[in-house]
Protein backbone atom coordinates (compact mmCIF):
# COMPACT_ATOMS: atom_id res chain seq x y z
CA UNK A 1 0.00 0.00 0.00
CA UNK A 2 1.30 3.21 -1.27
CA UNK A 3 1.63 6.26 1.54
CA UNK A 4 -0.11 9.22 0.13
CA UNK A 5 1.83 11.95 2.25
CA UNK A 6 4.76 10.39 1.80
CA UNK A 7 3.93 10.70 -2.24
CA UNK A 8 2.64 13.92 -2.15
CA UNK A 9 5.81 14.98 -0.60
CA UNK A 10 7.83 13.11 -3.28
CA UNK A 11 6.00 14.98 -5.92
CA UNK A 12 6.32 18.05 -4.61
CA UNK A 13 9.82 17.21 -4.45
CA UNK A 14 10.16 16.26 -8.08
CA UNK A 15 8.89 19.70 -8.91
CA UNK A 16 11.10 21.78 -6.80
CA UNK A 17 14.11 19.56 -6.95
CA UNK A 18 14.27 18.36 -10.43
CA UNK A 19 12.62 21.27 -12.58
CA UNK A 20 13.57 24.33 -10.20
CA UNK A 21 17.05 23.28 -9.16
CA UNK A 22 17.72 21.06 -12.07
CA UNK A 23 18.82 18.25 -10.06
CA UNK A 24 19.75 15.08 -12.23
CA UNK A 25 21.36 12.66 -10.00
CA UNK A 26 17.52 12.73 -7.88
CA UNK A 27 15.55 11.69 -11.69
CA UNK A 28 16.95 8.02 -11.22
CA UNK A 29 16.56 8.27 -7.58
CA UNK A 30 12.90 9.06 -7.41
CA UNK A 31 11.28 7.66 -10.69
CA UNK A 32 10.68 3.84 -11.77
CA UNK A 33 13.58 2.54 -14.47
CA UNK A 34 10.07 1.69 -16.69
CA UNK A 35 8.07 4.94 -15.97
CA UNK A 36 5.79 6.65 -18.35
CA UNK A 37 5.34 10.21 -18.64
CA UNK A 38 2.27 11.21 -20.64
CA UNK A 39 3.17 14.91 -21.93
CA UNK A 40 2.23 17.22 -24.71
CA UNK A 41 2.85 15.99 -28.11
CA UNK A 42 3.74 12.39 -26.75
CA UNK A 43 5.50 10.06 -23.86
CA UNK A 44 8.61 9.67 -22.56
CA UNK A 45 10.04 6.83 -20.83
CA UNK A 46 12.54 6.09 -18.18
CA UNK A 47 14.75 8.88 -16.75
CA UNK A 48 17.10 9.13 -19.64
CA UNK A 49 13.90 10.41 -21.86
CA UNK A 50 12.32 12.58 -18.94
CA UNK A 51 15.58 14.17 -18.59
CA UNK A 52 16.06 15.12 -22.44
CA UNK A 53 12.49 16.47 -22.70
CA UNK A 54 13.14 18.74 -19.50
CA UNK A 55 16.15 19.90 -20.54
CA UNK A 56 14.79 20.82 -24.18
CA UNK A 57 12.35 22.80 -22.13
CA UNK A 58 15.00 24.69 -20.00
CA UNK A 59 17.22 24.81 -22.67
CA UNK A 60 14.80 27.20 -24.44
CA UNK A 61 13.95 28.84 -21.52
CA UNK A 62 16.63 28.59 -18.89
CA UNK A 63 15.13 30.75 -15.62
CA UNK A 64 12.13 28.48 -16.07
CA UNK A 65 10.18 27.84 -12.58
CA UNK A 66 7.85 25.94 -11.56
CA UNK A 67 5.06 27.17 -8.90
CA UNK A 68 3.05 24.61 -7.21
CA UNK A 69 -0.44 26.36 -6.95
CA UNK A 70 -2.16 22.68 -5.02
CA UNK A 71 -1.80 19.54 -4.55
CA UNK A 72 -4.02 16.35 -4.02
CA UNK A 73 -2.82 12.67 -3.13
CA UNK A 74 -4.64 9.81 -2.75
CA UNK A 75 -3.64 6.45 -2.55
CA UNK A 76 -1.13 5.54 -4.87
CA UNK A 77 -1.77 9.15 -7.06
CA UNK A 78 -0.89 13.11 -6.49
CA UNK A 79 -2.27 15.59 -8.31
CA UNK A 80 -0.62 19.10 -8.50
CA UNK A 81 -1.89 22.24 -9.81
CA UNK A 82 1.27 24.17 -11.55
CA UNK A 83 2.19 27.21 -13.21
CA UNK A 84 5.40 28.22 -15.06
CA UNK A 85 7.22 31.35 -15.65
CA UNK A 86 10.19 32.04 -17.34
CA UNK A 87 11.70 33.28 -20.55
CA UNK A 88 12.02 32.27 -23.83
CA UNK A 89 16.15 33.29 -24.02
CA UNK A 90 17.99 30.40 -25.05
CA UNK A 91 17.27 27.92 -28.29
CA UNK A 92 14.83 25.65 -28.51
CA UNK A 93 11.23 24.81 -29.52
CA UNK A 94 12.03 25.84 -32.99
CA UNK A 95 11.97 29.48 -32.67
CA UNK A 96 14.72 31.55 -32.65
CA UNK A 97 14.72 33.14 -28.64
CA UNK A 98 13.53 37.04 -28.51
CA UNK A 99 13.52 36.78 -24.26
CA UNK A 100 9.80 36.79 -24.50
CA UNK A 101 8.57 36.29 -21.11
CA UNK A 102 6.09 33.63 -21.09
CA UNK A 103 4.06 31.87 -17.98
CA UNK A 104 1.30 28.65 -18.66
CA UNK A 105 -0.01 26.55 -16.34
CA UNK A 106 -1.21 23.24 -15.90
CA UNK A 107 -1.46 19.77 -14.13
CA UNK A 108 0.21 16.95 -13.26
CA UNK A 109 -0.83 13.60 -12.25
CA UNK A 110 1.58 11.37 -11.02
CA UNK A 111 1.05 7.47 -10.44
CA UNK A 112 3.57 5.81 -7.85
CA UNK A 113 5.20 2.44 -7.34
CA UNK A 114 7.01 1.60 -3.86
CA UNK A 115 7.30 5.48 -3.19
CA UNK A 116 8.98 6.16 -6.92
CA UNK A 117 7.20 7.86 -9.91
CA UNK A 118 5.76 5.09 -12.24
CA UNK A 119 3.34 6.75 -14.66
CA UNK A 120 2.43 11.04 -15.10
CA UNK A 121 -0.16 12.64 -17.42
CA UNK A 122 0.92 16.19 -17.80
CA UNK A 123 -1.84 18.77 -19.18
CA UNK A 124 -0.99 22.06 -19.94
CA UNK A 125 -1.50 24.83 -22.58
CA UNK A 126 1.43 23.84 -25.21
CA UNK A 127 -0.30 25.66 -28.08
CA UNK A 128 -0.47 28.78 -25.91
CA UNK A 129 3.13 28.95 -25.27
CA UNK A 130 3.81 28.39 -28.72
CA UNK A 131 1.36 31.13 -29.78
CA UNK A 132 3.13 33.66 -27.63
CA UNK A 133 6.24 32.81 -28.83
CA UNK A 134 5.32 32.33 -32.68
CA UNK A 135 4.10 36.13 -31.87
CA UNK A 136 7.25 37.46 -30.69
CA UNK A 137 9.13 36.23 -33.32
CA UNK A 138 6.53 38.08 -36.07
CA UNK A 139 6.83 41.34 -33.56
CA UNK A 140 9.39 43.63 -34.74
CA UNK A 141 12.91 43.53 -32.87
Amino acid sequence: MEDPAKNRETAVLWMEEVWNNRRDELVPKLMQPDAIGHIEGGEVCGPAEFLAFRNSLVGAMPNLKVHIDGAIADNDCVVLRWRVTGTHSGEGLGISPRNTPVAFSGMTWFRFVDGKLAEGWDCWNQGHLMNTLQMAALAPA
